[in-house]
């Protein structure tokens, strides 16, 4: 049997704006502070590739963990796996970041755009799993709308035919 491993790592990132002047020239460095909420160990960086080692980290000590009963091979493959998601963001991360400083609103918008696709994507995907045996039954209440439904409806189709009838004698 195997065993499955669900494990939650949530980070929390700060930003801080500094302003100065470096020969005449008015500057401005954004630093950070990560933050691992589960284990409590942070992190200060103004280089966000530190950030990401630091996430990588953390994942990577979560994975080993979870891990332990695999062989160094699996162990490995595992990892190597679970870091898919970094190729990703090392592309996107950087730039999605400046963006957000730059116009936050348009940045929040389409984050809850893309999260609305993600949710929509996962719905339709546990939809397609669901087993039947799995749904509930149907109490009568249930049984009493469906029919009042399609007695309903049936009254609708026959004033339709009605109407028809009229239509096609003209």
């Amino acid at each position: 049997m195997t065993k499955k491993a669900d494990e939650t790592a949530s980070f929390m990132v700060r930003f801080t704006q500094k302003i100065y002047e470096d020969n005449g020239e008015p500057n401005v460095q954004w630093r950070g502070k990560i933050s691992h909420i589960q284990g409590g160990d942070q992190k200060s960086f103004v280089d966000f590739d530190k950030a990401i080692v630091f996430m990588q980290e953390k994942l990577a000590e979560l994975t080993r963990e979870a891990t332990q009963d695999k062989t160094p091979e699996e162990q490995d493959g595992i990892l190597n796996k679970s870091f898919d998601i970094w190729k990703k963001m090392t592309k996107v991360g950087p730039k999605l970041i400046i963006d957000t400083i730059k116009d936050p609103k348009k940045q929040v918008a389409q984050l809850q755009d893309q999260i609305q696709d993600q949710i929509s994507q996962v719905s339709d995907e546990i939809s397609s799993k669901v087993e039947i045996d799995q749904w509930r039954a149907a109490s009568r209440s249930d049984f009493r709308k469906l029919m009042d439904t399609v007695n309903q409806l049936s009254k609708d189709v026959a004033s339709l035919n009605q109407k028809v009838d009229k239509l096609s004698k003209k």
